[in-house]
Formats: structure tokens, C-alpha cells, sequence
């Protein structure tokens, strides 16, 4: 049986031994080839069609094969028909402000310019004005460089696999991602704590005690709205493999210990959606009491590099937003764009929001152009500009959740179109990130998650044992510690649930967290590089075997700048200068 037969089979919950489902097998087959779709397509398209009919996903039937067929004709001849303005619909179509009231037919009247005829219905737009969009030839005018002073490394997955269909996962598939997450770091602790025999069930009564698995939530019951995380409204979550999924108050000995983790800290950062081992038993009466944590095993440090001039290279980093909220001038952007020119590092990594669906120039209709074309005039054909004076460097772009130039407006995020890469040399990367640079790997992300866990942050102080010592002291002020949870959680967003006055910034898609990693496996060696712009103050430091960097925001006139000395010897960290500049 051929793979595309198997599929519908599948989906039909059919057999081609049953005579009345053959026919309508054959049916779907013929449809598929004939308009070049998977069972997967075929099955999406049926949905859309009988819950926009129906309000509900019907049982799909002969009568089905006839409608469905006929509705992918009309949208075929509804897509050639759109094609001819095309560029006038599609910066609004794609995005956020599509959906605005501000732009739509009836609202149209005090817009001007291609906004005007990009805010009118389909039909109008068929015969109304055509938009003027920025012009990006193809080809090249400038000096193509050979090839580039540095070697990059991306993700090795296609786009469409992070181009996910979001707002359809299920409770079973949240729940199948939390518990994975879970079982995964229980394996990691006790290949770690080797003296522990088996992870306990925190649920169970015990006169002995246990090491148990867990993630922190808040008990919003006993704490009430607002209130952060405390010693009162702790509870612990298990997995279903270690504690039948159950919820159980935890309690923090008034003794606490703290095992394992780096010496000098003098305690642990909790949060809600942090996982924690946590060494104690349940005596009965209706909690564990927890006597020690057992920290989380840091991540290994690359291993150190050859000493090799040939692979040192210099890189800008800066943060969106790159205009004020009282313009779309892009000031800040264009005094960044001068000294690039003037400096021409080997790689530019800007991450955004570039055109700020929040603005207040774009949520009010203050703009006669689309979203589409001004990032193509503030930020393509200017970067071209630029590669065309430095033909031998790289840039690369991170979008942000508030990109209205993103039609994937959820977290994870997967890169802009390819029609906004303009040039070979410029690099569409997801959100977050995870590549490297001769050698030396990143780790990046445009969500304010800094500030995030500081908003949720506990610390926990307790007595420490058995801690790691290093030379020099690992660091231990505030923003070192929220850098560290990143690294120990191995996530770029540890914190679940999302507290509901900065949702708005991230909408998580729980079920596709795999993609939050930091690193492809819990026992890889952590980032070189970790970049993690945020509105608290902006700083470069070494955190554990990390170099981490809040280059903060450009419209506050500061960004990051890295060099990576491949001469010499020692980890990577080592060989990794990153300082804050300002804007002249």
C-alpha cells in the first residue's frame, strides 16, 4: 500500500478491505495527486471547511470528496486572482494588522497611500490602486564577496517544521511536552546524584526519605492574585511516570540544605514552571517537607578550542525596538547603520521587534505604507548598503513576537519570509536561536525573559554542601543568578505558566517547548554565547562557562559588541570579550 493510501487510510479510520470506504478512499487519492497534497493537507483543509459550515469537524463522506474538491478549487482561483495585487495586500494579510479594526473597508477613510487600498475588501482591491512598494532587485549591484570571514552553522531543520500550525494543540499533547520535561531532568539527576538509587513518588507516605522530581507551581488559592511565590503557597508538581501526575503542598525545612550547586550563592531561585530535586519525604499530613535541594546539574563548558588566528572575528549585536514610539524615523537604527559602515564587523546580529506591532503609529493607521515595505526600506536596503561596503561580513535576523512583518506570532517562532532576505548574506534565523561561528556556538532569543523571572523570582537561602567550587567564584549578583536558571533549565523560557500581565509578550505554545532548548540534549556542553536583550539594565558577564549579554534595547542607545580571539588557549569564554556601547 502506497504511503499517501496508508495516510488516508489512517485519517478515515478505513481499510481498503471494506468495500464502501474503498471508493472513497480511491476519492482522496485521486484529490490529493491531483492538486498536490499530503493526507495531512487534505485532512486540514476538510477541517477548516466543516467547522467554518458546520461549527464542528464533520465525518468526512462522499458528499465530502464533491465539497472539498470544490472548495479548493475556488481557493486556487481566489489566489490567482489575488495575486494581481499581491503587493499591496500582503503586508497587512500576513500579520497582526489584518486583524485590527483600524484597517479594514469601513474604517478605511482617513488612510491614505497603499494603506488606504490595502484596508479595502478583496473585491475592492482587485480594481482599486496599486501600492508602490520598496524595490529589492535580485540582483546584486554591489561587490559579492567569495566567501565570508566567518563560518556559520544554523539549525539543519527546514522551515515548515518550525512554521507549526499554532492554537490546536490539545490538553493530552501539553501534558505529553510537561511530562517529558520532567522524566528527562529526573535522568539527568540521577545520573548526577549517583548515590541516589530511584526517584520516589512525593504523594506517597514515607518514614524514610526520598529524592523526588518535580516543577514548581504557585498555589494561587493560598497566596491570592498578585502575590509571588513564597514559602506558603509552594506546591510540587510530578510527572505521571514518578508521581501519577499528582500536586502536592511542598514545605522547606527551616534547615534547608542546599547540595550540589556552585559555592558562594547561599541559596536557590525558585519559580513557577522551575524543575527542582528535592531530597525529603511526606510524613502524612498532606505535603512533602523538603530538607534538601539537590541543585540542578550545570552544563559542561565546550571543550577548548585549537588556537588558530584565522577563525577571530568581531560582532555587533543590537535589540528592537530600533525606533521611538513617537516616530518611525528609525533614528537610533540609522546612526547604528553609519558605524557599522565605518567599522564593518565580520557578523551583525539584529534581533527585534523591527516593525513593532505595538507602535503607536501602526495600531493608530499613522503610516502610508505597508508594514512590509518599510521594512524593506529601513532595514534591507540599508543592510545592503552596508554588505555592499563589507562584502565579507554576515548578518543575520532574529524576528520578535511583536513583529507585525511575522506571520508565526507565537513563541517558538520561525524566521521571517524569504522575501525579506534581500541578499545571500543575510541570514533569517528563528526565535529562539541556537548556531555557530567558527566554532563557537550561540544561544539567542529576543523574549524578554530576564525580566520575566525576575517578576516571579524566590530566592530560597539555605546552608550549602557539597557545592562546587571554582576559580574564580562564581558570580552571584541578581542578574547572573536569572542568567544561570536559563542555563540550569536548559530552556529559554522556564517559567510555566505564563503570569498573565506579560503573556501578551510571549504567547507560549507549551507543546512545541522542544524548540526552547538550549542545547540539543541535557548533557550537551552549554552556549559560548548567550544573548538575552531586556529592559532591566543593560550587562556583559561570564556566568558559569557562558558568556552572557543584555545588550537592552537600541531606542535606549546602547548595543552589544563581541570579539572572539582564536588565537590562544583555553574555553571558549576565555577567548570572548563582549562590551556594552553607546550610541554617539
Amino acid at each position: 500500500m502506497s504511503s499517501l493510501r496508508s495516510d488516508i487510510c489512517e485519517w478515515l479510520g478505513a481499510t481498503d478491505s471494506e468495500e464502501d470506504s474503498e471508493a472513497l478512499i480511491n476519492e482522496c487519492v485521486s484529490i490529493c495527486q491531483m492538486y498536490n497534497l499530503t493526507a495531512k493537507d487534505l485532512q486540514y483543509k476538510w477541517e477548516a471547511f466543516s467547522y467554518g459550515k458546520a461549527q464542528t469537524i464533520l465525518r468526512f463522506t462522499h458528499e465530502s470528496a464533491a465539497d472539498i474538491k470544490a472548495q479548493i478549487q475556488r481557493e486556487i482561483q481566489a489566489k490567482n486572482a489575488s495575486s494581481v495585487s499581491k503587493s499591496t495586500a500582503t503586508g497587512f494579510t500576513r500579520g497582526k494588522l489584518a486583524n485590527s479594526a483600524k484597517f479594514v473597508g469601513v474604517n478605511a477613510k482617513g488612510l491614505t497611500g497603499p494603506l488606504k487600498a490595502a484596508a479595502q475588501p478583496p473585491k475592492a482591491l482587485l480594481g482599486g490602486m496599486a501600492s508602490v512598494p520598496v524595490k529589492l532587485e535580485q540582483d546584486f549591484d554591489g561587490p559579492i564577496a567569495s566567501s565570508s570571514r566567518v563560518t556559520f552553522v544554523g539549525q539543519k531543520e527546514a522551515r515548515q517544521n518550525r512554521a507549526y500550525r499554532y492554537m490546536y494543540e490539545t490538553l493530552g499533547e501539553r501534558s505529553e511536552t510537561l511530562d517529558t520535561q520532567l522524566d528527562g531532568f529526573g535522568e539527568l539527576v540521577l545520573k548526577h546524584y549517583r548515590d541516589v538509587g530511584q526517584l520516589g513518588h512525593p504523594g506517597v507516605f514515607s518514614e524514610e526519605s526520598c529524592v523526588v522530581v518535580g516543577r514548581i507551581v504557585l498555589d494561587a488559592e493560598a497566596s491570592g492574585p498578585g502575590v509571588k511565590l513564597n514559602d506558603q503557597s509552594l506546591i510540587l508538581e510530578a510527572s505521571r511516570a514518578h508521581g501519577d501526575g499528582h500536586r502536592v503542598p511542598l514545605q522547606l525545612a527551616p534547615d534547608l540544605k542546599i547540595r550540589g550547586g556552585y559555592k558562594g550563592l547561599g541559596g536557590v531561585g525558585l519559580f513557577p514552571g522551575a524543575v527542582v530535586a528535592l531530597k525529603g519525604r511526606n510524613g502524612g499530613g498532606g505535603y512533602f517537607i523538603a530538607s534538601e535541594i539537590l541543585a540542578i546539574p550545570p552544563m559542561p563548558a565546550s571543550p577548548a578550542p585549537p588556537s588558530n588566528v584565522a577563525t577571530s572575528f568581531d560582532m555587533c549585536i543590537a535589540c528592537g525596538p530600533f525606533t521611538p514610539d513617537a516616530n518611525l524615523d528609525y533614528k537610533p537604527w540609522k546612526t547604528l547603520i553609519s558605524n557599522l559602515k565605518a567599522s564593518k564587523p565580520a557578523i551583525v546580529l539584529l534581533l527585534g521587534p523591527f516593525v513593532d506591532a505595538t507602535h503607536t503609529h501602526i495600531q493608530d493607521g499613522m503610516v502610508d505604507e505597508t508594514p512590509s515595505d518599510i521594512f524593506k526600506r529601513q532595514f534591507i536596503a540599508p543592510l545592503r548598503d552596508f554588505l555592499s561596503q563589507s562584502p565579507t561580513s554576515t548578518v543575520l535576523l532574529v524576528p520578535s513576537v511583536k513583529d507585525i512583518i511575522s506571520d508565526h506570532a507565537v513563541f517558538p517562532q520561525c524566521e521571517l519570509d524569504d522575501e525579506f532576505r534581500g541578499d545571500p548574506r543575510i541570514r533569517l534565523l528563528p526565535n529562539p536561536a541556537r548556531f555557530s561561528l567558527n566554532g563557537i556556538s550561540f544561544a539567542v532569543c529576543s523574549v524578554d525573559v530576564l525580566y520575566h523571572l525576575r517578576k516571579e523570582e524566590y530566592f530560597r537561602r539555605g546552608e550549602e554542601v557539597d557545592s562546587i567550587v571554582c576559580e574564580p567564584e562564581a558570580a552571584s549578583d541578581p542578574m547572573s543568578n536569572l542568567s544561570r536558571y536559563i542555563l540550569q533549565q536548559r530552556s529559554f523560557y522556564p517559567i510555566f505558566p505564563v503570569s498573565l500581565d506579560v503573556a501578551h509578550e510571549v504567547n507560549l505554545d507549551v507543546s512545541h517547548s522542544a524548540e526552547l532548548r538550549v542545547a540539543e540534549s541535557p548533557d550537551d556542553p552549554g552556549p559560548d554565547v548567550m544573548v538575552l536583550p531586556s529592559r532591566l539594565k543593560h550587562f556583559s558577564k561570564v556566568v558559569d562557562n557562558s558568556v552572557v549579554v543584555n545588550p537592552s534595547y537600541l531606542t535606549k542607545s546602547t548595543y552589544a559588541t563581541l570579539s572572539y580571539s582564536g588565537q590562544g588557549t583555553g574555553f571558549p569564554k576565555d577567548r570572548i570579550s563582549a562590551d556594552i556601547a553607546r550610541l554617539s
